[in-house]
């Protein structure tokens, strides 16, 4: 049900807002700490080997296709940088996970004004194997996905004009699934249903991950996204899904 008619892209920016407000920053130090060790290290690997791993891809182009090499360095640039934003955003939050659901709930408190059942350091720390599990879920729906896409880019010509493409809107969609799952998760909502809710509200969800997507390839904004990424998730779980399932 929908409370709020912000869109995805509207929710994103929402939550620098939130994540900087009294008595939720204190949530967003560890999440925010992960980030900026994990994805400062990806940004100096990819800067350092980019130009050679694309003259590398385009070696695959058959001469008489040399000159798209122009048109594609872009496509592949992009192709790159959405992987390894996704890659690594994986790393992080498998790291992070139990403090972004942490931070998810304290944020969803302070949204509805209900105080949660049990906010005890006990209590996380009983919830962090289902926590992990549920990252790992994530990825196992990611991996076959990805490797067709990945087969799609070594075929030549085709696979380096369309894939890039294909391989960008599958990363907002997964960097929308990845961070909304959090407060779903929280409520102990099964990964098909949540998937199936997020699929009901397209725009929202791909306008979402567009722009996390978008923001994690952007050098020092992308230190702060993860954080901001899960308290503008929680604020669509609470505007559009919740009343679906807490009564």
């Amino acid at each position: 049900m929908t409370t709020n008619n912000r869109s995805g892209i509207g929710y994103f920016f929402h939550g620098f807002e939130l994540a900087f407000q009294p008595g939720i920053r204190r949530f967003v130090i560890l999440p925010l700490l992960v980030n900026i060790l994990l994805i400062g290290g990806a940004i100096y690997l990819l800067f350092s080997n980019l130009n050679q791993w694309i003259d590398a891809w385009l070696g695959y182009l058959p001469d008489m296709l040399s000159w798209l090499s122009y048109l594609l360095w872009p496509l592949l640039a992009l192709t790159i940088l959405a992987t390894f934003t996704y890659l690594f955003s994986t790393i992080a939050n498998f790291v992070a996970a139990p403090f972004n659901g942490l931070l998810a709930e304290q944020l969803e408190a302070k949204l509805t004004g209900k105080k949660l059942s049990d906010q005890s350091i006990l209590s996380l720390l009983k919830d962090v194997p289902r926590i992990l599990g549920r990252e790992w879920r994530k990825l196992m729906y990611y991996l076959p996905k990805a490797l067709g896409l990945f087969i799609l880019l070594l075929i030549p010509a085709l696979g380096q004009t369309i894939g890039p493409i294909l391989w960008f809107l599958f990363s907002a969609w997964m960097m929308a699934i990845q961070y909304c799952d959090y407060p779903f998760d929280n409520h102990k909502v099964s990964f098909q249903d949540m998937r199936n809710d997020l699929k009901q509200n397209q725009s929202a969800s791909y306008g979402f991950g567009f722009m996390v997507t978008l923001f994690t390839m952007v050098p020092i904004l992308n230190l702060f996204v993860m954080p901001v990424a899960v308290c503008g998730a929680t604020a669509m779980w609470v505007d559009k899904y919740r009343l679906q399932y807490v009564r």
